[in-house]
């Protein structure tokens, strides 16, 4: 899919730390640790402030990013990583969650705004630019009145959690099928009702 010679830099957002692991809003660092199994290796500690794996997936050189900020600050460690691989805007590809996707729904995208989310706002304004690839993992809207940024940094119910290594598991397919076949093919593969 990269139209150059630079790698696809495939960046989880999440905040860092055990406290967080497992909150919907870091199912971009569960998806890329996923990936990164898949590859094989372990992620290093980068300049830019991130922790990164270099592989190959589906027969495409990726960059596997997990941001060591918090998700409200991530865009400089991201834009870091992607100067330092020289990748321009549409090599990078961003795993988040997505509050207005019901729960497991996955949906592919390039450019946009960004919906609310603070970590796409951080890395739109640090990149100068909207378009670059996205991933959204629906995590369904917080019950009641539940503030949304209270939703996010809870831990997935015990119902969710009982499909999530599954839910996952087909969010890094879908992350596979538009490295290697790009975004149509992709989007037609996992955009199913």
């Amino acid at each position: 899919m990269a139209e150059n010679d630079a790698p696809m830099i495939v960046v989880g957002l999440g905040n860092p730390g055990p406290k967080y692991v497992g909150n919907r809003h870091n199912i971009g660092f569960l998806v890329v640790d996923e990936l990164a199994a898949r590859v094989g290796g372990k992620f290093k500690a980068h300049k830019a402030g991130a922790d990164v794996l270099e592989g190959r997936l589906a027969g495409t050189r990726v960059v596997l990013t997990k941001p060591r900020s918090y998700m409200n600050v991530s865009g400089g460690p991201v834009v870091g990583t992607a100067k330092f691989f020289s990748a321009p805007a549409e090599n990078l590809v961003v795993v988040h969650d997505e509050l207005d996707l019901p729960y497991g729904t996955v949906r592919l995208k390039l450019g946009g705004g960004d919906n609310g989310h603070n970590g796409l706002r951080s890395i739109t304004k640090s990149l100068g630019d909207k378009e670059y690839h996205r991933v959204r993992f629906g995590i369904g809207r917080p019950p009641g009145r539940m503030d949304p940024a209270d939703y996010v940094l809870r831990d997935f119910s015990a119902a969710e959690g009982k499909e999530l290594a599954f839910e996952v598991d087909r969010c890094a397919d879908a992350v596979e099928a538009l490295v290697g076949q790009g975004l149509l093919a992709a989007q037609n593969a996992f955009h199913v009702t």
